[in-house]
């Protein structure tokens, strides 16, 4: 009896230590905690519970109009399966993502590289990110004056008038031109976000470590680029890769600017406008819920590849 008298009693002793400990911590971090409540509420609000309910009515038969029915993996079967379109905007997406991802990546590096060495770098900072603010609406108008598809464009003019082709080029309605040119345009307007993101990171670059460098041997730019500038802008790398890929795998404003909605022969066609089609014009809720939770896989995992690649071994 004495024995078992004691169980609760420490039970009892455990619950008491673990509240007091609780309190203390309240106590001591609450402040903290009070500022990030409107950061955690919002993120779960418009971040965390928009995800969740599309992975949940992704198994669902779902039109806005009817409770939503439960039909199981039967729209991803439909989607891979059945759907031609869908495996035609996948195509072009990942195609679209694989070009004009990493050589906008470059470029915008690139770009950031070069003008953090010029004088007047504020100047050509915000030439460069003008495009990035300005809306893809805007953009794909003003560049398809350019590339216009009679003999006014300014590129079918100027080949035309130097003998590179004999009748102008259909660019927003060949099926042959049209993903070249949506791919034109974006990395157009993809040069300015990563563009800044990384010129700030070069100017943060403490200036001591080129010292530093050019003490142990560092002889030219490009030997400080790859043994001091790259591992010493490590986040801001992260940060731009991560941009990167979700702007490329979510072209939709662009595309359809050029080309229309469907386009020619669904050439321009991506994962964001199918998604598009059946939410909003279709209104079939659970079939755009299932693209947009391939979309969703897609994009997290290839982050989680740039992320291992890219952070450091202590993040």
């Amino acid at each position: 009896m004495t024995k078992t008298s004691k169980v609760p009693q420490m039970n009892m002793s455990l619950d008491n230590d673990w509240r007091s400990r609780a309190k203390r911590f309240i106590r001591k971090n609450w402040i903290g905690y009070a500022f990030l409540a409107p950061f955690v509420i919002l993120f779960t609000i418009f971040i965390v519970a928009p995800v969740l309910t599309a992975i949940g009515l992704s198994f669902t038969d779902y039109n806005m109009m009817q409770t939503p029915h439960f039909v199981g993996v039967n729209n991803y079967k439909l989607l891979f399966l059945d759907d031609e379109v869908f495996i035609t905007a996948l195509s072009n997406t990942i195609k679209f993502a694989v070009i004009t991802g990493p050589i906008g990546y470059l470029l915008s590096f690139f770009a950031a590289w070069v003008i953090n060495q010029l004088k007047f770098k504020r100047f050509f900072a915000l030439a460069f990110y003008a495009p990035s603010i300005t809306s893809a609406v805007a953009m794909s108008t003003i560049w398809m004056v350019a590339f216009s598809g009679d003999r006014l464009g300014y590129i079918n003019n100027f080949l035309l008038n130097h003998g590179f082709i004999d009748e102008p080029i259909l660019w927003n309605t060949d099926p042959t031109y049209i993903m070249g040119v949506v791919m034109f345009i974006q990395l157009w307007m993809s040069m300015g976000t990563g563009f800044l993101v990384f010129l700030a990171g070069l100017q943060n670059v403490d200036r001591s470590m080129y010292e530093a460098g050019a003490i142990d041997g560092v002889k030219n730019k490009f030997q400080e680029l790859f043994y001091i500038t790259l591992p010493a802008m490590k986040p801001q790398l992260l940060f731009g890769a991560i941009n990167s890929i979700t702007g490329s795998f979510a072209v939709f404003e662009i595309a359809v600017q050029v080309a229309g909605m469907p386009s020619p022969n669904y050439a321009g066609h991506t994962i964001v406008a199918h998604l598009f089609d059946y939410a909003f014009i279709r209104f079939q809720m659970g079939y755009a819920s299932a693209i947009a939770v391939v979309l969703f896989l897609i994009t997290f995992l290839l982050g989680k590849v740039v992320f291992r690649f890219l952070s450091s071994k202590d993040e």
